[in-house]
C-alpha cells in the first residue's frame, strides 16, 4: 500500500507523488525525479523544512534541534528527509517548482460539451485522455490552452478529483478569446490542452464551522469541494452562500441541491445584486452572512469571486471584529489567472 503526496510549491504548482510505507518523502521524491531541497539527508541541516498542511506523519527522533525546534514542529512544519507518512498529505514546499527541476505537467483531453448554461456562463466538460494521471486538491485550477492560439486562460475545476471528465464553469465574456472560441468553433472531439494544476486555495480537513461563498463562476470550486465533501461526509455545519449579479447569471442549482440532498450538514442561500431582480434574496453575500454562521470566528472561510467581492468580505469581517480560524479566497480577474491567494 502506498499514500499520495501532493507537494504544493512556493509558485503555485502541485505535483502528486507515491510514498511506500516506512519511505521518507524525500526519498520518494527523489525516486520521482523530483528534487526537494536538501544537503545533508540525516535530520543535521534543516535544508529539506517544509511544512505538512493536511495528513498524519512521523517525524521519528534522529534529528537534531537546530534543524527543527519543538516548536516548530507542533506547527506543523517537517523535515522531508526524516518524515514518515501514515496517509494522504498536503506539503507545501517553500521554493519554487523550477528549483526542484519539476517540469509543467501537461494534460490533454477532447471536448464532451460546451454548454451555455446561463447569458454569462459557459459549462465546459473534456473527457480527459488519462484521468489517472491528473491530480489536484478540490479547489486549485489549470492553464488552459485556447485551440490555434498561444493564448491560454485559467479556470478552476468545478469536477472533483478522479472523475473521467473534467470540468470547468466560464465566463461567456463578449469579445472573449476563449469564450468566442467555446460558442462559434468548438465541437464535440475537439482537442484541448492545460497545464497544471495550480493554486493554493484548496479545500484543507473540515475540523469546525465552514462557510463557503462563491460569486458568479467562483462557484466552480467551490463545487468542486463540495462534490469531495459529499463523498468522503462531514458532521460540520458548512453554508454555502452563492451570489450573482443578476438572475440570468445563476447556475447549477440543480447540481448544489443535489450536493446538499447528500450532504445533511450544508445548507445554502443563493442571492442576486440586482435590485430589480424577482429572486427572493436580493444583495451581496456579505447581506447574508450572519453571526451566527460566524460562531464567533471558531470557523473556516473559502470565498471565491471578483476582486469587489473579495475585498468586501474582508472589510466586512474587519468592521464586526471576526478574525475567522482559517480565511482561503481567491480572486478571480477576466481572461487572468486567479490572484492573491491567501490563507
Amino acid at each position: 500500500m502506498g499514500y499520495r503526496i501532493a507537494l504544493n510549491f512556493e509558485d503555485g504548482a502541485t505535483r502528486f507523488i507515491t510514498c511506500a510505507p516506512g519511505e521518507t518523502v524525500l526519498d520518494a521524491a527523489f525516486r520521482q525525479r523530483i528534487n526537494l531541497p536538501m544537503d545533508c539527508s540525516d535530520g543535521v541541516c534543516g535544508t529539506c523544512k517544509c511544512r505538512c498542511e493536511q495528513g498524519a506523519y512521523d517525524l521519528g527522533d534522529d534529528y537534531i534541534d537546530e534543524a527543527l525546534t519543538a516548536d516548530e514542529a507542533e506547527e506543523g512544519l517537517v523535515l522531508t528527509c526524516q518524515m514518515r507518512v501514515s496517509s494522504d498529505c498536503v506539503v507545501a514546499v517553500p521554493v519554487p517548482s523550477s528549483a526542484c527541476k519539476v517540469k509543467p505537467a501537461v494534460h490533454e483531453g477532447a471536448v464532451a460539451a460546451v454548454d451555455l448554461v446561463s447569458d454569462s456562463t459557459i459549462l465546459l466538460t473534456l473527457r480527459l485522455d488519462d484521468p489517472a494521471v491528473l491530480g489536484f486538491l478540490p479547489g486549485q485550477y489549470v492553464n488552459l490552452a485556447v485551440p490555434g492560439t498561444d493564448q491560454h486562460r485559467a479556470y478552476s475545476f468545478s469536477s472533483k478529483p478522479g472523475a473521467a471528465e473534467a470540468s470547468f464553469l466560464i465566463r461567456n465574456m463578449p469579445g472573449g478569446l476563449m469564450s468566442g472560441w467555446l460558442t462559434s468553433m468548438a465541437k464535440p472531439g475537439a482537442r484541448m490542452s492545460f497545464v497544471g494544476p495550480q493554486g493554493s486555495f484548496f479545500l484543507r480537513a473540515v475540523e469546525r464551522p465552514t462557510i463557503l461563498l462563491a460569486g458568479g463562476t467562483g462557484l466552480a470550486p467551490i463545487l468542486s469541494m463540495l462534490e469531495v465533501l459529499a463523498d468522503t461526509g462531514t458532521d460540520q455545519p458548512l453554508h454555502l452562500i452563492y451570489g450573482v449579479t443578476r438572475d440570468g447569471d445563476m447556475v447549477e442549482v440543480p447540481r448544489i441541491e443535489a450536493l446538499a440532498g447528500r450532504l445533511p450538514s450544508l445548507s445554502w442561500t443563493a442571492c442576486v445584486a440586482d435590485p430589480e431582480s424577482a429572486h427572493p434574496l436580493k444583495g451581496y453575500v456579505t447581506d447574508h452572512l450572519t453571526d451566527t454562521h460566524l460562531n464567533a470566528g471558531d470557523c473556516d472561510i473559502y470565498l471565491c469571486g471578483p476582486p469587489p467581492m473579495v475585498e468586501a468580505v474582508r472589510g466586512f469581517l474587519r468592521d464586526k471584529g471576526v478574525e475567522p480560524r482559517h480565511f482561503h479566497y481567491e480572486k478571480f480577474v477576466p481572461s487572468e489567472a486567479p490572484v492573491a491567494v491567501a490563507a
